[in-house]
């Protein structure tokens, strides 16, 4: 049975940690959150990273928008070293949301005047030592894309559990090899574009269910991209080795699903028993691409799971679903240990390439030193944090400097911020951010 979090001291939580026999330490001194990381030639000032959250915000065009040029101002002035710029779509035809930022030519202007901003305010509140490492999150949404505000779903395999989500049948065509190659010329275009506008590193977003991610899955997809191992993860690898002929400079990383915890075929991270027949988390073929992606010349990875259209509670555990949710299937501490082991285990098959974990936020004011005992024990070597940055935009800051988060300032992991993306309603923290997100909570609740 879930339970909500209900810790005043880190004590207690310990506590708790040992009774449930979960596997997850602290460290009270979080002193190595300061120490800096270095990606080729990028020293990355400290550990701590925002991960790419959507505002849906963009302008008609697809640029960055109002409240998306006020969010990182927010970032950049909280602290943290390494800024994940959120999910950016590659196509029109590819968004999740008809306000999703969208790269092309005509936007690219605009995304390389959001970078400097991002940039100059950071480095004008902490000086010239402390240049955020920016990355690009690249996306095509696949089966979830909604460009128009409507579902129109592109998809790759058939899945027994996700075409239910999107309200498909068995009959709905598959992209076919020439379309998906196509696909990949975008990939490929976006780069160049975001190298031109700045940044230092793409991302090409394998997770979550989008389109990268349901490629590496699909075991029963005939042709070129799927059925063996080799043909799944064959679109990431060529998109990689096609970025960096063109554009050899730019660091490439993608946030890659360690596991889709989905029990059923077609999914990534999971396998049969050979003894009993039961699907079960096998990580035997992602750690293998972790390891060809590091010999392809990959920078960083970032470490993620499950599908948040389907089981949310895997990447994102909360105290409160949406209201079209369900409630915790499993105590949240579960799922936070869950997370950090999928980083961990990759990060022990690759020691030399950095990961970085994820999972902090329900930890709230503990979650900076969950931070500094993962990195200290080399756990992962960056720890991102989603929710909390919606809420807390400044909590490296406080990390850093001070050594301890504030209660009353971090995210109480309610899902109302995601109850807004779910309605396409710009995304923000409702209780924190309340001059910009709780009017807007509140008239979605009085539709």
């Amino acid at each position: 049975m879930s339970k909500k979090f209900n810790y005043h001291s880190l004590e207690e939580l310990q506590r708790e940690v040992r009774q449930e026999n979960i596997e997850l330490d602290f460290l009270e001194n979080t002193e190595v959150l300061n120490q800096n990381l270095m990606i080729n030639n990028h020293q990355i000032p400290n550990r701590l990273a925002i991960q790419p959250m959507e505002g849906c915000d963009s302008d008609e065009q697809g640029s960055p928008g109002e409240l998306t040029f006020r969010r990182y101002k927010r970032f950049a002035q909280g602290g943290a070293g390494l800024i994940w710029f959120e999910a950016t779509a590659i196509l029109p035809e590819a968004r999740s949301n008809p306000h999703q930022l969208l790269l092309n030519e005509s936007t690219e202007p605009a995304f390389a005047e959001l970078l400097r901003m991002t940039k100059n305010r950071a480095i004008q509140e902490y000086g010239a030592h402390h240049e955020p490492f920016c990355v690009l999150q690249l996306n095509h949404s696949g089966r979830f894309s909604k460009p128009e505000g409507a579902r129109k779903p592109l998809i790759v395999v058939h899945h027994s559990a996700l075409d239910k989500v999107v309200n498909i049948d068995g009959n709905y065509p598959l992209l076919e090899d020439d379309q998906l190659r196509y696909i990949q010329e975008k990939f490929v275009k976006s780069a160049k574009l975001a190298y031109k506008a700045g940044f230092d590193a793409v991302d090409i977003k394998s997770c979550h269910g989008y389109l990268v991610l349901e490629l590496l899955g699909a075991k029963t997809r005939k042709g070129e991209y799927g059925g063996s191992y080799q043909n799944r993860t064959r679109f990431l690898k060529e998109t990689i080795e096609l970025i960096k002929q063109e554009i050899p400079q730019l660091i490439i990383t993608t946030r890659l699903n360690i596991s889709n915890v989905i029990f059923s075929e077609n999914n990534w991270g999971i396998s049969k028993n050979n003894n009993n027949g039961e699907w079960e988390v096998n990580l035997s073929e992602p750690k293998r691409l972790v390891k060809e992606l590091d010999d392809l010349g990959l920078s960083l990875i970032n470490a993620t799971a499950g599908i948040p259209y389907f089981n949310p509670h895997v990447n994102r555990p909360y105290d409160q679903p949406i209201k079209e949710g369900y409630p915790e299937p499993e105590p949240p501490l579960k799922g936070v240990e869950r997370m950090f082991k999928f980083a961990h285990q990759i990060q022990e098959v690759v020691p030399d390439l950095p990961i970085m974990g994820t999972g902090y936020s329900w930890l709230r004011q503990f979650g900076g030193a969950a931070a500094a005992a993962n990195i200290e024990k080399g756990y992962h070597s960056l720890a991102g944090f989603g929710r909390q940055a919606f809420a807390y935009p400044d909590f490296a800051k406080d990390l850093l400097e001070k050594g301890k988060l504030y209660p009353k300032k971090c995210c109480i992991t309610c899902s109302k911020c995601s109850q807004l993306m779910f309605h396409q309603i710009n995304p923000g923290c409702v209780m924190r951010d309340v001059q910009i997100y709780t009017p807007l909570y509140k008239n979605l609740n009085k539709k």
